[in-house]
């Protein structure tokens, strides 16, 4: 179990690296990595609670994800637990990040 938590606290720091390297210029000191971190545990909630990993692919084997939705969940949930004030359209482009390193380990096609 110590060893499961261990990886996925790298697997989050690549993320959080990867992110941080996909984020437009005007946007990247705008995150604190303790910001990443959260905007990416509440990103596992949204995909936990939302029904979305339950959802049967199309014929391509896709999942249709709205990440302008997943990113609005986001600024109102840290909104909401007084995280801070984010524009939706800031946090796009970390839900985007994040979904760009799944693609990039396999993770997601």
């Amino acid at each position: 179990m110590d060893d499961e938590f261990k990886l996925d606290d790298l697997d989050d720091e690549k993320t959080i690296e990867f992110i941080k390297n996909y984020l437009p210029q005007e946007l990247k000191e705008k995150f604190a990595d303790d910001e990443l971190y959260y905007f990416l545990d509440v990103m596992d909630d949204y995909y936990a609670n939302s029904g979305i990993l339950d959802t049967q692919p199309d014929n391509d084997g896709y999942v249709s994800i709205d990440l302008e939705a997943v990113a609005a969940y986001i600024a109102s949930e840290a909104r909401k637990n007084e995280m801070g004030e984010y524009e939706p359209e800031d946090i796009l482009f970390v839900v985007q990040g994040e979904m760009e390193y799944g693609n990039s380990i396999g993770q997601v096609d």
